[in-house]
């Protein structure tokens, strides 16, 4: 193990620190002695290069466009497996053998159904609710409905709550769709393996029989698995950051939930689409290309550039695939929006601009389009996302909570504020230290507008 040394501005050595040896990528500076021994910190926004924790899920070579799940391409399990095999490589660090993968599906599958008291609990929502608010209105209530299982020092109930969580995630999604739309709820089929459920719950109604595509069981399959893990993004880390104070994995993931609703993060899809939809045709593109270029131009291309890819990213590639595959089984010919991406695309990487910054397809460029094909509503497209991310949230909060190095998360800061200064009795104080008017917020019906909403 090599050592990097810290020097003070005159060269002499003020610290010591070990240097942690990854698997493959890069290596990391043991920095949790730093404020002790040298009396500073790190200084990271976004913790871009920080490595919060040591994990075994998940890599991701953003330079070389490679996605590993326990050391698989993504492609490759796209290719061969099932979302709850892949759900358990993420969660125990092999692929199951047959036994195994029996066992673990019949756990999953007879905790899919809900507590019955939780249909009373969606009508507490407006009908017009984001589903991403009920998403994280339920998951956050579970602990009530099953707390039996929240003990997160006892390996059993650890267990429990992970087959749960991945259980009833299909079933709460799918209520939250058919509450917004009016239909009635529809009960999970043990009978269906995890995709085709999936697909029943949403589009069968009692009024006539259904069977779930497998072309469309397929697609959904594959979109499920790309989505699962993706390393430490915004979502997974405030999962981790809720699980490090021992707050119980329903808490975990609505905390996750929440992340993910954020346009950047989980809702670029959605915006990806409302995108093409809104540039109509091929002859609106170059016009599209030319505002994106412009920095005075709030206008941006959705679905291009990544905080970790800077090439193509390997998630888009499987995505666009399988979507050409869709279009070709279900004999759909070809999409208008479909052609306006592949177009778009084309443009894009053929202008030096998008090139020289590294401004490729992600993966939210072609998920959504997959999502539409499906018949899934753009405003559940960050609910399907959630529902595959909660694989890999509960992965990491089981790495974490067995993990004996890991500490309740506490960060520093560099403090930029006021230094101690003497109290100012009210008479005294100058205008230039009173709190700005807030403008009035917008009211809701049966509101009054008030200051500050």
């Amino acid at each position: 193990m090599a050592d990097y040394t810290l020097h003070d501005p005159d060269g002499r050595t003020v610290a010591r620190f070990p240097v942690l040896d990854a698997t493959v990528g890069a290596n990391s500076v043991d920095v949790r002695a730093l404020l002790d021994t040298a009396g500073i910190t790190t200084y990271d926004p976004g913790f871009s290069s920080t490595s919060s924790c040591n994990s075994a899920i998940t890599f991701v070579d953003g330079d070389n466009g490679v996605l590993l799940y326990r050391g698989y391409s993504i492609d490759q399990l796209v290719e061969h497996s099932s979302f709850v095999e892949v759900a358990y490589l993420l969660l125990f660090g092999e692929l199951p053998t047959p036994a195994q993968l029996q066992s673990f599906t019949h756990d999953v599958t007879y905790h899919s159904m809900l507590h019955e008291q939780l249909s009373s609990f969606y009508r507490g929502f407006r009908r017009d609710a984001h589903p991403m608010a009920v998403l994280l209105g339920v998951v956050g209530a579970l602990s009530a409905f099953y707390p039996d299982s929240i003990d997160v020092f006892d390996p059993r109930q650890r267990l429990v709550s992970i087959e749960r969580l991945i259980a009833k995630m299909p079933t709460i999604t799918a209520m939250a769709y058919k509450y917004t739309i009016g239909q009635p709820f529809v009960y999970p089929r043990n009978d269906l393996d995890y995709c085709s459920n999936f697909l029943h719950m949403m589009f069968s109604v009692p009024a006539e029989p259904y069977e779930p595509s497998k072309i469309l069981s397929k697609a959904m399959n594959a979109l499920l698995i790309v989505q699962a893990d993706h390393e430490q993004n915004a979502s997974t880390s405030t999962v981790r950051t809720v699980g490090s104070s021992r707050a119980n994995p329903f808490a975990c993931v609505a905390a996750g939930i929440s992340s993910l609703w954020g346009p950047i993060h989980g809702g670029a899809n959605e915006a990806v689409v409302n995108m093409l939809q809104e540039l109509g045709s091929k002859a609106n593109l170059p016009d599209a290309i030319r505002r994106a270029k412009d920095k005075n131009d709030p206008f941006r291309l959705m679905g291009f550039g990544h905080r970790v890819y800077k090439s193509y990213d390997p998630r888009a590639k499987v995505m666009r695939r399988i979507y050409e595959e869709l279009l070709e089984e279900l004999d759909l010919g070809n999409d208008p929006l479909f052609e306006l991406a592949k177009e778009l695309e084309r443009l894009a990487l053929e202008d030096d601009y998008f090139v020289q910054r590294k401004l490729y397809p992600n993966v939210d460029f072609y998920s959504g389009l997959i999502m539409k094909a499906i018949g899934i509503p753009i405003n559940m497209f960050t609910a399907i996302f959630a529902l595959s991310r909660t694989v890999g949230w509960l992965s990491h909060w089981k790495e974490m909570i067995e993990d004996p190095d890991q500490r309740i998360t506490r960060p520093r800061q560099l403090y930029v504020g006021p230094a101690q200064r003497p109290y100012a009795d009210i008479a005294h104080r100058s205008v230039n230290g009173s709190p700005a008017k807030l403008p009035a917020g917008p009211a809701m019906p049966g509101e009054k507008s008030i200051v500050g909403g």
